[in-house]
């Protein structure tokens, strides 16, 4: 359990703020974002390298920036990718004017957050690159290897990266080595208890006594499987003989080699498991190569420990044996880069501020007024809502989807009352708001819904029942051209798909707004209901997908409750009279 914070909700931002007071030597806080530079700032003409991805997993990220390492990371919420808006900060006040390589481990939310701001980034004529890491071998098959998760093996990737930018690399050949790492990066690891979130008295998961969990997530997801408890040399036989099953033909005999703790095993434990690994990676005939143990990417408290190896070539044997010194991770003597000077430039505010509106007709400004009452009834309902979501995505995910969409629903109804002007203008920066403030795959995706629908809306014409539709038609649009999730794949449009068409049959065929919206948000709830017995094809729950069959997707549930209290609201406001 964690013991020490204050108000939950301010963990990050206070976790943050107490890094940068302590390591100011090391890193600088980016202005108005949630995240770190190197201190030194970035370097003229030098390739820079942004990692990120939730907070929880200390020392990464905050802790391997620094020379040999990356330029800057970007931190989301615990276990919750940072949003597009923070990446597009952060990555914009890493630039050196040589491009920039963004790296995450493979998560829906991360990739849906990278990939926005990398867009935003070269349209402002930033060249960036994306290499995400696929290292844990449980969560997919061989033959499906980019479907897998990123845990422990970042850190060779990184590592690489950093190596790279700093020895003045192109930026393709950055991104060429890291994701050369990757590809020759697998992992495997174990779980023994659950991790609790700051102010919460039950872990996401429980582990049985006299048992462990295989395969785990490092976002607080259990293990594929379950095993009883072993020895540590049982232990080091399961993991060295799960990755050298997949070892590359060609891989040749050396490997850099980590062992991670999760949080709450500890570094003595974690030798005597090496001191096993060590035996059978020489019995197999492989050479360890700079061996990493200790607690490099931490799951909060959780207890267990994962093996990564990575298959060394002449190139990334360099690299991965290369300088570095950062907070957390040092090696050799790294003290400086040379061959590059600083970057000069006046401080800047990379986000755009809220309430910058154009003309708004009387009728956008009166639908606005609904919109801002509709935000605060959505923020509302998740609040009831967050421990029973919660508790539905910690079955097969990480338990955080309550509290996100707690976040993003509130942070999209404080923005709807501090912008002024008409109905798309309010919701567009509510949706910005959202996606910011919930990160994560859910902030993405309900930003997205909140910009189409506003988008569509506009501020000057009224909003009759084919706008409305065409409106929640072009969401739905978006979110599968987005998120790249489709019908039955177990997600939130499992419940916004059956919406749309139900709503705009209805609209068809001349039924009135509110009554046509209540209809289709029962259907849109008995769809919801009904991903029960669906089997999750994209996203954390994945992995575990046998374990998710039985419970609702608490995307869908999510839509749909929502769903219900929009209709609800615009029935109390009288909007068909």
């Amino acid at each position: 359990m964690t013991h020490v914070f204050n108000d939950p909700a301010d963990f990050r931002p206070e976790a943050i703020q107490g890094f940068a007071a302590a390591f100011g030597r090391y890193v600088t806080k980016v202005p108005n974002a949630s995240g770190f530079i190197r201190a030194s700032g970035p370097m003229a003409g030098k390739v820079s390298l942004v990692v990120g991805g939730g907070s929880g997993h200390y020392p990464s990220y905050g802790g391997i920036v620094g020379v040999g390492m990356a330029d800057a990371c970007v931190l989301g919420d615990i276990f919750t990718s940072p949003s597009t808006e923070q990446i597009y900060r952060v990555a914009k006040a890493a630039d050196g004017g040589a491009g920039v390589v963004l790296s995450f481990g493979n998560y829906a939310g991360d990739r849906l957050n990278f990939g926005a701001a990398r867009e935003r980034l070269i349209a402002e004529g930033i060249d960036t690159r994306i290499v995400y890491v696929t290292d844990d071998i449980a969560s997919a098959s061989l033959e499906e290897k980019d479907k897998r998760r990123g845990i422990a093996g970042t850190v060779v990737v990184y590592k690489v990266g950093g190596a790279a930018v700093d020895a003045g690399y192109a930026l393709d050949d950055v991104a060429r080595v890291m994701q050369a790492a990757n590809d020759a990066t697998y992992s495997l690891g174990v779980a023994f208890s659950g991790c609790t979130f700051p102010g919460q008295s039950e872990p996401l998961f429980t582990v049985e006594p006299g048992t462990l969990e295989l395969g785990l997530g490092v976002h607080g997801e259990p293990g594929i499987s379950t095993k009883p408890m072993m020895s540590a040399r049982e232990l080091a036989q399961m993991l060295v003989e799960g990755l050298l099953e997949e070892r590359p033909e060609d891989s040749g005999s050396r490997a850099a080699v980590v062992v991670n703790g999760l949080g709450a095993t500890k570094y003595e434990e974690l030798f005597v498991l090496y001191g096993d690994i060590y035996r059978l990676l020489q019995e197999a005939g492989v050479e360890p190569v700079m061996a990493e143990v200790g607690e490099l990417v931490s799951s909060l408290d959780m207890a267990g420990c994962s093996l990564s190896l990575t298959w060394l070539d002449e190139e990334l044997e360099t690299l991965w044996c290369a300088p570095a010194h950062s907070v957390a991770f040092r090696r050799g003597d790294a003290a400086e880069v040379v061959g590059f000077e600083p970057v000069t430039r006046e401080d800047e505010d990379a986000g755009s501020a809220l309430g910058a509106t154009g003309e708004a007709t009387e009728a956008s400004l009166q639908v606005a007024g609904i919109v801002r009452g509709v935000l605060a009834r959505m923020a509302a309902t998740m609040r009831d809502a967050e421990t029973e979501l919660g508790r539905l995505d910690a079955i097969a995910g990480d338990g955080d989807h309550g509290v996100g969409m707690v976040r993003g629903c509130g942070a999209a109804a404080e923005a709807g009352e501090q912008t002024h002007g008409g109905a798309g203008t309010v919701l567009i920066e509510a949706g910005a708001a959202f996606g910011d403030r919930a990160g994560g795959t859910s902030g993405s995706l309900w930003g997205s819904v909140l910009v189409a629908i506003g988008t569509e809306f506009g501020d000057v014409e009224p909003v009759d029942g084919p706008r409305l539709v065409a409106a929640v038609r072009r969401a739905s649009d978006d979110l599968q051209r987005i998120g790249g999730a489709r019908r039955g794949d177990k997600t939130m449009l499992d419940a916004l798909i059956p919406f749309v068409d139900r709503f705009e049959s209805l609209i068809s065929e001349g039924g009135a707004i509110v009554s046509a919206w209540k209809a289709a948000a029962e259907h849109a709830t008995d769809e919801a209901k009904a991903t029960a017995d669906l089997t999750p094809k994209v996203g954390r729950a994945r992995p575990l997908a046998e374990r998710s069959v039985g419970t609702p997707d608490p995307g869908a549930i999510s839509m749909a409750m929502l769903l219900t209290e929009v209709g609800a609201f615009l029935d109390e406001e009288g909007c068909d009279r």
